[in-house]
């Protein structure tokens, strides 16, 4: 028992530590073309304040993806390299490398091994427009969403300087050219329970705001903002949630998350 302890603080340790870089996430270019679609259509009541919801007809084919989408994401900036000036290659050449991609695990150091070589497209975004078949065959199964290992810090209460020194953790992070993932949630309402990737912060008198890919919505970059005064994070209403406090913690940074 004391050496798998010992293993799993040995292993949280080696995958917090990351080196610095200068590379910066783009959304319009290291994001999915392609959405992870609503199962329900989402309507708020003007006199409640509450979102009312509804079965979506047809049902769509690819949701409940959101932590699959954020974190292949993630990976893919990690540990892609696209290659334009290469010729296009053949479906099985990309099959293999999409899972080689998923294969590294998204805590670890994307300096301990070279980059995977995705050749002809210049960037995610290209590639999973002409390969979105592909990639939604490859990343991952929804009930990765379900059972993401970190999903037992949302039981817990959050408190004022939990999310504060989770906006100091995420700055300095981005300082580094790392893109965290995040966990939204308000628990136990579940009325927001979602994963986006924060590529940028803008701190100002009042707070920070950080910019965020949502794999909802591929057309355009999401904010959630941490009001200083109020020690909280904010998001705004958008197709699935009616706007709000929401709390945040960082997924898929160590071994217990």
């Amino acid at each position: 028992m004391l050496v798998v302890a010992l293993a799993c603080a040995a292993g949280c340790a080696s995958t917090a530590k990351r080196p610095a870089s200068d590379r910066q996430f783009v959304f319009e270019r290291d994001s999915f073309a392609y959405a992870n679609e609503l199962l329900w259509e989402y309507e708020p009541d003007p006199v409640t304040g509450k979102m009312n919801t509804r079965p979506r007809d047809p049902e769509p084919a690819y949701h409940h993806y959101c932590f699959v989408m954020a974190r292949a994401a993630r990976q893919f900036f990690d540990f892609a390299e696209f290659r334009p000036d290469q010729p296009k290659a053949e479906a099985a050449v990309y099959r293999k490398r999409i899972r080689e991609v998923i294969g590294r695990d998204p805590r670890s150091d994307p300096a301990d091994r070279p980059p995977i070589v995705i050749p002809g497209y210049a960037n995610l975004r290209e590639f999973s427009r002409e390969h979105e078949a592909l990639l939604k065959d490859l990343c991952g199964g929804k009930w990765e969403s379900y059972v993401q290992r970190g999903h037992w810090r949302m039981i817990f209460p959050f408190g004022d300087g939990h999310q504060a020194a989770t906006v100091e953790r995420l700055q300095r992070e981005l300082d580094r050219g790392i893109v965290p993932v995040i966990h939204v949630v308000r628990f136990p309402q579940l009325t927001i329970n979602h994963a986006v990737v924060v590529y940028r912060a803008d701190a100002g008198s009042d707070g920070v705001q950080f910019h965020c890919y949502d794999p909802n919505d591929p057309e355009q970059p999401c904010t959630i903002t941490f009001r200083t005064r109020d020690q909280r994070f904010d998001m705004p209403a958008n197709d699935y949630f009616i706007g709000g406090h929401v709390d945040v913690y960082e997924v898929y940074r160590n071994c217990w998350y």
